[in-house]
């Protein structure tokens, strides 16, 4: 029997990947992986095309999501695995918060404006072939006018908290979207916890009200990480009794260090999220 790989978060061009569902399944199939996530920003939309190429490609899909969330003023996200994209609820929800994410771009690319960034929200739209517009496509274009060499710098001088391009929103409450999450039949995992810049202290009462409210997991190994993030979020899958989960976060094949696959296999000392799942 051949050994399952799981990788269990990927963008594709519903959000801000640059493959598209079908060459994402391809190259995870190139990759090893095949037990593959689907979790693009707010949408399902490339859900479908992704079963078709997964099927045939003989990789097992996940139906999943990556919700944008806000808790206590903090913006986080939290995967949503297995879930049924079809629900009528889900879709609802969706299509108000991809109201939010038009409103937000206009008012971001309106303050990239003033300090020089000209046709920001065209620009990005160019990048967005769904129209789901995220900072990433902003970066994109951004670079592509030579404003900012590489991405990273894109960000860090104008698109995080304090910088003239960023736009504080209200996403979906963390209880809101943990329930929606179970409601579609899915479970909710914590996305890279070690990204969000919190003390280890603010992270744990995340993690609590995250539990409390019925949270799954989070995800303990991403592309990159280290062995300190690594055994640092093992402690905390145990502390709060998540499930751990494991995923690349790939978005675009120009970045070497985040690869589908492209991690450390799960330790031993956790639960597997995929634990109790229907035998794949």
């Amino acid at each position: 029997m051949t050994s399952l790989v799981y990788d269990l978060h990927s963008h594709t061009t519903a959000s801000d990947g640059v493959l598209t569902p079908d060459e994402l399944i391809k190259r995870a199939r190139h990759r090893g992986v095949n037990v593959l996530a689907v979790t693009d920003h707010d949408t399902t939309s490339g859900l479908s095309d992704a079963q078709k190429s997964a099927t045939s490609h003989g990789i097992t899909l996940v139906h999943g999501i990556e919700l944008s969330v806000t808790w206590q003023k903090n913006h986080v996200h939290i995967v949503g695995l297995n879930i049924n994209a079809s629900s009528d609820r889900l879709k609802t929800r969706l299509a108000a918060v991809q109201e939010i994410r038009q409103e937000r771009a206009q008012e971001m690319a309106q303050r990239l404006e003033k300090v020089g960034i000209n046709n920001a929200l065209a620009g990005a739209r160019e990048f967005s072939l769904n129209n789901n517009i995220t900072r990433t496509h902003f970066a994109r274009y951004i670079v592509s006018i030579g404003k900012a060499r590489t991405m990273s710098e894109v960000f860090k001088r104008y698109l995080v908290p304090g910088k003239p391009g960023y736009v504080s929103v209200d996403w979906i409450p963390m209880d809101e979207a943990v329930e929606l999450i179970q409601s579609v039949g899915g479970c909710a995992v914590v996305a890279h916890p070690a990204r969000y810049k919190m003390t280890n202290t603010k992270m744990k009462k995340l993690l609590a009200v995250f539990a409390d409210v019925g949270g799954a997991g989070i995800e303990v190994i991403n592309s990159g990480s280290t062995r300190e993030v690594i055994e640092n979020n093992i402690s905390l899958a145990n502390q709060f009794g998540l499930a751990a989960s494991i995923g690349s976060d790939f978005h675009s094949p120009d970045n070497k260090f985040v690869d589908l696959g492209r991690f450390p296999p799960l330790p031993d000392n956790v639960t597997p999220i995929w634990e109790g799942w229907d035998e794949m």
